[in-house]
Parts: structure tokens; sequence; C-alpha cells
């Protein structure tokens, strides 16, 4: 598959997706750049591990914009994850830690498995759509 080809399907997932399957999708992308990470701390490719920790940076920015925390009462504490896994990220990256990127996967696989399983016990539902095109994330 070619890399535009790629980009087309990943694009039309996404507008196709619920709320739900965003987030899965997130902590799917975001599990991923956390193993890569580490297999690239592991072999001091720096670079590759600092690509990999920035993008899976900004997943967790963006879970952590689109919390509701005042719609149920675990947000508060969903958010103190976020905010521990952002800076352990942070960690990583500035000192190199493979230990703080291994921590991240520790805490995060858990929340990654209970989104899916909760999402796969909702209803399929088609996207919401913002007026400005995309399908809104719930957290």
């Amino acid at each position: 598959m070619t890399d535009q080809r790629r980009a087309q399907y990943t694009n039309e997932a996404v507008l196709s997706a619920t709320p739900a399957q965003l987030v899965t999708m997130l902590y799917d992308r975001l599990l991923l750049d956390l193993h890569r990470a580490e297999a690239a701390q592991t072999g001091a490719d720096w670079d590759a591990a600092r690509e990999q920790l920035l993008h899976a940076q900004a997943i967790v920015g963006e879970l952590s914009a689109t919390l509701r925390i005042d719609v149920w009462d675990g947000g508060e504490g969903l958010l103190a994850i976020y905010n521990y896994a952002s800076t352990s990220l942070i960690t990583a990256n500035v000192h190199r830690d493979v230990q703080a990127t291994r921590d991240c996967i520790r805490i995060l696989e858990p929340l990654r498995q209970s989104w899916h399983d909760a999402a796969a016990s909702l209803p399929a539902t088609s996207a919401v759509q913002h007026p400005t095109g995309g399908a809104l994330g719930v957290a």
C-alpha cells in the first residue's frame, strides 16, 4: 500500500469512527509510539526515540484536553494519570530514561484495554460531526 493510500485510508477511518473508537485509536497509537520509543532508547537511537516520545506527548495532551472531568467521578483521577504520563514522557526524552518510558507503558496499557472493552460494549453509532468537519472526541 502506498503512503498516499495509507493516509487516505486512515483519514477515512478517523472520519467514520465513533467518539469511543477515536479514543481507542489514540490509545493504540500512543502505545505503539511508546513501544517504538522504548526500542529506540534500548538501541540508543535517540533521534527515533525523541520523535516517538514527542508524538506520544502530543497524544497524551489531546487526551487531557478532551477529557471532561465534570461528566464522571473518575475524571480527575484520569487527568492526574495523564499529567503523570506527560511528565514521565518529558523525563524519558530529556534524560534518555528508558525506565520512564516503561513506566508510561505500564500505567497506560491497562487504560488502553479498558477503553477497548468499553467501546466494544457500546452499540455501533456514527461519529458526531463537528462544525469544522472533524469528529468530536470524548474521553
